[in-house]
């Protein structure tokens, strides 16, 4: 009946307190057999209360514990193997035995330093890159939940708007600047609308390909295009493009008013460009533009070779006429 009374006193106090790594990975009734012989030095009476509160202070309201216990995903059953190594040793020493209260502050004090030094050494989770996605290696321990903290990104990423002009190729890739699964599989998505609702797409591919490719854009190519990134059939990631197929020449329009509009700010002074552009295109001259440089290439290589043969053939003529000067004087002379 006592031990059922004790395992309710602590019981009451974990929820009052909270959860801590010691609640996470030992048992309530390791606990209860752990602080049975707890003795209050000043009154020499067993207080199972305040070894409970102790246990508390050292552990779940240690901020070094806590910190220490950030791993990354995978690690919790490492914690619990070295906490286990440490507590339970203690649980049959103290089991059914009485022991002094600064007894029990000096050697839990030590299970909760060696913790620390231990549980410091193991992996640690690879960090939250925003600003969307299901990033598992980014995952947390928290010792106050007893649970790993996600990222708690959305899975949709913001829509990028992209522009090209008739003819050109476009490239869009489905990357992201986390880590992925080794076996992951994607699936390209496209709606005729700028849109990000799942029900307006239709599904172009699947497979691996991280790139969707489209060499030669026209107009009915424009809309959103999806890709989707699925690990075990869960999803870790949606990106989404626009894409705005222009005209011939409309781009480039566009692009000298934009110059012009950057050249009237104050000073003259232009706006940095990203650092990163989300998306590289290819863009290639018109067909028209294309024919007027090969044919002045074409004239310009003719007049190189023709310019050095006239020149060379107008010498050689010259070199003639003056070899037949004399003998036309010589045979004007005989015939006098």
């Amino acid at each position: 009946m006592s031990a059922f009374i004790t395992r309710v006193l602590f019981l009451i106090l974990l929820i009052h307190s909270g959860l801590g790594c010691y609640q996470c990975f030992i048992d309530p009734e390791d606990s209860v057999r752990l602080c049975w012989g707890y003795t209050l030095t000043q009154y020499n009476i067993r207080h199972i209360d305040s070894c409970f509160k102790t246990l508390n202070r050292i552990f779940n309201n240690n901020q070094n514990v806590t910190n220490a216990a950030k791993v990354g995903r995978g690690y919790d059953s490492a914690l619990k193997e070295i906490l286990v190594a440490e507590i339970m040793p203690l649980v049959e020493e103290f089991d059914q035995n009485t022991n002094d209260d600064n007894v029990y502050e000096a050697r839990l004090q030590a299970a909760a330093d060696t913790f620390v030094a231990m549980a410091s050494g193991l992996p640690r989770a690879s960090g939250c890159f925003p600003p969307c996605g299901f990033q598992a290696l980014g995952a947390v321990y928290n010792c106050m939940t007893c649970q790993y903290d996600s990222c708690e990104f959305p899975l949709d990423c913001p829509l990028q708007e992209i522009t090209v002009e008739e003819n050109n190729r476009t490239q869009m890739w489905c990357k992201v600047p986390f880590l992925l699964p080794s076996d992951i599989q994607i699936v390209w998505r496209y709606a005729e609308t700028k849109t990000v609702l799942m029900d307006q797409f239709q599904e172009v591919t699947f497979g691996v390909d991280q790139l969707y490719s489209i060499p030669s854009a026209r107009p009915e190519h424009s809309g959103t295009y999806q890709c989707e990134i699925f690990s075990h059939g869960r999803s870790l990631v949606r990106i989404y493009y626009h894409l705005a197929v222009a005209p011939c020449g409309v781009v480039d329009h566009v692009e000298l008013q934009d110059v012009f509009q950057q050249a009237l700010q104050p000073a003259g002074r232009f706006p940095l460009a990203p650092p990163h552009p989300p998306l590289t295109l290819l863009r290639l001259p018109s067909p028209d533009l294309l024919t007027v440089c090969l044919t002045s290439l074409l004239l310009l290589l003719l007049l190189t070779l023709g310019v050095p043969h006239w020149c060379s053939c107008r010498r050689k003529g010259t070199d003639s006429d003056q070899e037949d000067q004399p003998r036309r004087e010589k045979y004007v002379f005989r015939t006098v």
